[in-house]
């Protein structure tokens, strides 16, 4: 038996009916074996204040908390005005300060996006990914999962019924869990 990957998926949108939320739902279905996704909510941290960094609130210390403990990080992306949603930036701020707390760094990470349009956010996951060189995150590139045109590919209960959809959504999910594991047999790195 291999030794269990959790992952944390953490939902960019506030709404309680977010595709993208949806999207981690189906991602807990089709995990591979030995791998936990568990969920992070983002409601209730308060915009990102610098005074406020080193004492932040709890739902802060609980975000920060569940990162730390998790192996990997899974962003569900949902794209506004073609970039990535102020809720999930300001989430990634507070983790990563004060910079020497920072709760993204060195963990394996993935993206996934849902999107009423035909683009399927990838927008918003191109721009995030930015973020991640700084953060010092190891996330992995391919499969790409953008699921576009989504209210077409969920039915009335929320459930992901894009069989093609599922298939990579599943094979990303190995692929990360994968990555995880190998980046925890690497030998700690000199710099």
């Amino acid at each position: 038996m291999a030794e269990l990957v959790h992952i944390v998926g953490i939902p960019g949108s506030l709404r309680a009916e977010s595709f993208n939320r949806k999207l981690l739902r189906a991602a807990q279905e089709l995990l591979p074996p030995d791998t936990t996704l568990e969920l992070a909510e983002l409601a209730g941290i308060p915009p990102f204040n610098e005074d406020e960094e080193t004492k932040p609130p709890a739902p802060v210390r609980e975000l920060r908390a569940k990162v730390r403990a998790a192996d990997a990080v899974l962003f569900a992306v949902p794209e506004y005005n073609y970039g990535v949603a102020g809720v999930l930036k300001n989430a990634i701020d507070w983790g990563s300060r004060p910079r020497t707390e920072n709760c993204w760094n060195g963990k394996p990470v993935a993206c996934v996006s849902a999107s009423v349009g035909m683009l399927g956010g990838a927008r918003a996951v191109y721009q995030l990914r930015q973020s991640f060189v700084f953060l010092n995150m190891r996330p992995i590139n391919l499969p790409e999962v953008f699921v576009s045109f989504a209210p077409q590919k969920f039915d009335a209960a929320g459930r992901f019924t894009d069989d093609a959809g599922r298939k990579i959504l599943a094979s990303l999910l190995l692929e990360l869990s994968q990555w995880t594991r190998l980046l925890r047999s690497a030998p700690p790195s000199s710099g």
